[in-house]
């Protein structure tokens, strides 16, 4: 794979871009024998073999222009004006037949395996085999080599595919309008995250959805409505999943077919060399390889859930298919940030506590269970390779709890962790219904006493016994950090604690309005999410910087989401 190109000048145009074209997986995977060259293959199937299917994506109609990302257009080289360009609007809104050469006039599509909890799924397959579940309206257009790194280029809404299982392959504006925020916004705070390039909706093109009534207290969508369609497309150095290699571990422990342990050897190879050459030499044997990429995925997945607990983020729904095998976010769909401290808080009305907010940790074991499963399919004739995978897999909880102690000891501003002190807090936080973000950045602010963070109870009335237990928790903090500087102190915890997170009830006006053609608040979005940690203006202080309003709590859409979009 070519990694050489650099660009020198600024991108201002298709022909610009193309030459930095570089499709690494459709070069080097297998391509399914049952595709279509020309990529129009729409219709569910069931696919048998192979890494990818190309497909040609679904144009959006009268497509406009809403946002970009400038921060990763800059990155990237892009010219800013490029947002606008015609023909670059054509092929980010799903237009890909004109193409200059050497840019490809298909797109490509994966299938991969479902696991909820470790535990294998069949069923959303339509087909009952697994053979049909995959990127039902996701379609990769672009591999790119730029100044060095590697970035697929992935349509979310781009129209169907193999994997479609009957559905229109379609994105609507507000789930697309949440996935392009959370994305600028989790890399704004130093999250892994797949990243937003672009958002175009049509002016003309609707979809019926399944939602809730307006003021509806309903825990699943009570009614179908007309939502208008957009594409967001993200950005990564791949979109290869947990489930993608645990689908052709399956097959190949099955020996479903005669190339089934060939095409397992590939994924993780051309895993390895996406995601982790860096870290993995390129001259050792397969076996080894597949332990040390264990290894560093172990690495990087509990780096990842401890940032998503130290900044308040819940992923939802969080299955071997919606977790990256780089090893950081994908898969903005039924996310949420925590307001009222909750262990349980889960933003998705359809999933169990198995996915809620301070269980992420063993969610992310059983999806590294997984992925160790299907490793060991690969090595299964090495023995000492096995026991080393072994030991990295039993090893698993110990890592993540030192992460989870690190993250929690820089989030209180303590040089070593304190136990008693974290349980403490997190049973107060309970009682009295603590918003998570704004406690842990008024507590930043190194206070002199307790009365201060007052303004993060959603409930600041306290009985006399709550009163006192947090009057002492707060004598213990102020005890464990009094040899600090505290001036240091408060720039280190501010770097830490974010004071903004994108809550849903800042989502939905925007998403609303984005549906009468007003982008305003979209855009006041982007730029006060994208500096998370900055102390910004008192007008969006008090915009933006304030408890969640009692009305909005329980209320359907906006305390809890579906998985549609």
């Amino acid at each position: 794979m070519n990694e050489i190109k650099q660009n020198t000048k600024p991108i201002k145009t298709l022909d610009d871009l193309a030459k930095f074209a570089d499709y690494s997986l459709m070069n080097t995977l297998n391509k399914n024998p049952e595709s279509k060259d020309d990529g129009v293959d729409y219709q569910p199937r069931q696919v048998f073999s192979g890494h990818y299917v190309p497909v040609k994506p679904t144009p959006i109609r009268n497509p406009e222009y809403i946002t970009h990302s400038k921060e990763l257009f800059n990155e990237l080289g892009f010219d800013d004006s490029l947002a606008l360009n015609k023909d670059f609007i054509s092929m980010f809104s799903g237009d890909i037949s004109k193409v200059p050469e050497p840019l490809s006039k298909v797109g490509w599509a994966c299938g991969y395996a479902l696991s909820i909890y470790g535990n294998e799924y069949y069923q959303q397959c339509p087909f009952q085999t697994g053979n049909g579940y995959g990127d039902g309206r996701a379609v990769s257009i672009l591999e790119a080599v730029i100044n060095g790194k590697r970035w697929e280029m992935q349509l979310k809404g781009g129209g169907k595919t193999p994997y479609c299982r009957g559905a229109d392959g379609r994105a609507v504006l507000r789930s697309s309008v949440r996935e392009f925020l959370a994305q600028e916004h989790m890399y704004s705070l130093g999250v892994s995250t797949s990243r937003s390039l672009s958002l175009y909706t049509s002016m003309t093109e609707l979809v019926q959805r399944p939602w809730f009534s307006k003021g509806s207290y309903s825990k699943d969508p009570d009614r179908m409505i007309e939502e208008t369609v957009a594409i967001t497309t993200r950005v990564a150095p791949s979109f290869l999943r947990v489930g993608q290699v645990e689908l052709f571990a399956r097959r190949a422990r099955k020996n479903e077919h005669s190339k089934a342990k060939e095409e397992l050897e590939k994924i993780v190879l051309h895993l390895i060399e996406r995601e982790y050459k860096d870290v993995i030499d390129k001259n050792l044997t397969l076996e080894e390889k597949a332990v040390l990429l264990a290894e560093q995925f172990r690495k990087r997945l509990t780096k990842l859930v401890s940032n998503w607990i130290r900044i308040g983020y819940c992923q939802g729904n969080f299955n071997s298919d919606n977790c990256a095998a780089g090893g950081f976010t994908l898969d903005y769909g039924p996310f949420g940030f925590i307001e009222g401290f909750d262990p349980y808080y889960q933003p998705w009305s359809s999933s169990g506590d198995h996915f809620s907010f301070l269980n992420q940790p063993q969610a992310a074991e059983q999806n590294f269970h997984v992925f160790y499963s299907a490793l060991r399919v690969l090595i299964s004739s090495n023995k000492k390779c096995l026991e080393e995978l072994d030991k990295i897999r039993n090893d698993f909880s110990k890592v993540m709890q030192e992460e989870m102690q690190n993250m929690w000891t820089s989030k209180l501003g303590l040089s070593t962790f304190d136990e008693e002190l974290l349980n403490e807090l997190l049973v107060l936080m309970t009682e009295s219904t603590v918003d998570y973000t704004m406690f842990f950045r008024e507590l930043s602010n190194i206070p002199s006493d307790i009365s201060s963070l007052k303004k993060c109870f959603y409930n600041p009335v306290l009985n006399e016994k709550l009163k006192k237990r947090w009057n002492l928790w707060f004598d213990k903090w102020k005890l464990l950090i009094k040899d600090s500087n505290f001036d240091e102190l408060s720039i280190q915890m501010k770097l830490i604690n974010p004071k903004y997170t994108l809550r849903e009830w800042f989502l939905v006006p925007a998403y609303e309005q984005a549906q009468i053609g007003e982008y305003t608040l979209i855009k006041e979005l982007q730029e006060v999410m994208t500096n998370p940690y900055s102390e910004q203006s008192l007008e969006v202080e008090n915009k933006f910087y304030k408890l969640k309003p009692l009305e909005f709590f329980d209320l359907a859409g906006i305390s809890h989401v579906s998985c549609s979009s």
